[in-house]
């Protein structure tokens, strides 16, 4: 009986330990930030062969700038300028906005990539950061056609 005894004693403490960590951890949470946001604007429905604009809004909250690339990705396979690729630099206080015009006749779905990449010659200053964790971040969206 006495070795159950133990464990119960322990138990408050454990209990206010475990609390004071989760405190912590959510504090921590709150102080991230974001490496990457998008802002997608895309309509869910077009007529086959219309002219559609995707318009993606990159930002940061990171304080140091990065060098960025975006590109689309589609299942079907689209053509022209959907294929384009952009590079640019991308800082706290500057967001950056990426336009692509393209026609398709059938339905797709769309991956909107942006890779963070260490190239020179992107940023004025030149320091530009590449995040240790993910360097690649996308979202999806589909475009019906009718």
């Amino acid at each position: 009986m006495r070795s159950l005894q133990l464990p119960f004693r322990a138990g408050p403490a454990a209990l206010l330990l475990v609390l004071c960590l989760q405190l912590g951890f959510n504090k921590a949470l709150e102080n991230s930030r974001n490496v990457i946001d998008f802002d997608v604007d895309l309509p869910q429905r077009a007529r086959a062969n219309e002219e559609v604009t995707l318009k993606l809004k990159v930002q940061t909250e990171l304080r140091e700038c990065m060098v960025v690339k975006a590109h689309l990705q589609s299942n079907p396979q689209i053509e022209g300028s959907f294929n384009y690729k952009f590079t640019r630099c991308l800082c706290e206080d500057n967001p950056v906005t990426f336009f692509w015009d393209f026609q398709t006749n059938r339905t797709a779905k769309i991956a909107i990539v942006v890779d963070i990449i260490n190239e020179k010659n992107i940023c004025v200053e030149d320091i530009s950061v590449t995040p240790n964790e993910a360097n690649r971040y996308y979202t999806l969206r589909t475009l019906f056609i009718g």
